[in-house]
């Protein structure tokens, strides 16, 4: 893994490096760097070694630009067994997104089958070659992840290993919860591109895991996607190496604005 994390801490403030860069613009941040900092702030003040963090909900309303960033937490409920926490990230003082994270005390799983779906047949990374880089990304945009599989820029339903190459922040270990809070955002390019690539930006992010990834490698399985009238929905399930752990749903607006 690369030491070049996203950001460098400075008080209470998280500074943006250059390997934060988005496909969309090359004056603003990719979006799923703003997820992983807001889960990792809900982890860092919140999370405990005896609950489970089950879901992380992310709004997205603005793309910030390379400015000094800050993340506000509140504990929106406190019980035994569940507990709610609500963040809100800003740019320079501007609210850019917020997120809401449930974390569940962990326990023993009932007695009884319950029905599943079958076991992911992808072979494991090791097993698959490597996927180049994009051939026609921006020249100032820094390569994020390393992937193996069916990923980008094909047409088909994708299946992919990802990887991440640098850590969120400076000076932090990247947690496996941190790792897949970071990859959750490819759901969206994932689910929703297709022959003439992405042509829809997501506005929200909903990753749900029932355990925590172990090891580098997230796999994503696209499983749905659906679009009407410039809006769409797409989901991929979720895995590490030993079996499933979750899935992320996005939402978007397609790029191309109807006329009013």
């Amino acid at each position: 893994m690369t030491d070049d994390a996203f950001f460098a801490l400075d008080g209470d403030h998280y500074l943006p490096n250059p390997s934060c860069r988005g496909p969309w613009d090359p004056n603003s941040l990719h979006g799923r760097v703003i997820a992983g900092l807001l889960g990792a702030e809900i982890e860092r003040l919140h999370g405990a070694s005896d609950f489970q963090f089950s879901r992380l909900t992310v709004d997205l309303w603005r793309l910030p630009t390379f400015v000094p960033m800050s993340v506000q937490t509140s504990i929106a409920r406190e019980g035994g067994r569940i507990r709610v926490v609500d963040a809100e990230c800003f740019a320079a003082g501007t609210s850019i997104g917020r997120a809401s994270g449930v974390l569940l005390r962990r326990g023993e799983v009932p007695e009884g089958e319950v029905w599943q779906p079958e076991p992911w047949d992808m072979p494991v990374p090791a097993q698959i070659p490597a996927e180049p880089l994009p051939a026609n990304r921006p020249g100032n945009w820094q390569p994020m992840w390393e992937t193996r599989g069916r990923g980008f820029g094909t047409p088909g339903r994708k299946r992919v290993w990802m990887r991440e190459i640098r850590p969120l922040i400076a000076g932090r270990p990247l947690t496996p919860f941190q790792r897949v809070a970071l990859a959750c955002d490819f759901a969206s390019p994932l689910a929703n591109s297709g022959a003439h690539g992405l042509s829809y930006i997501n506005v929200d992010i909903t990753l749900y895991i029932h355990r925590l990834p172990i090891g580098e490698w997230i796999g994503f399985d696209v499983t749905d996607h659906g679009a009407a009238e410039g809006v769409c929905v797409g989901q991929c399930r979720l895995y590490d190496e030993s079996g499933p752990i979750g899935h992320s749903t996005v939402a978007g607006l397609a790029q191309r604005r109807a006329a009013r």
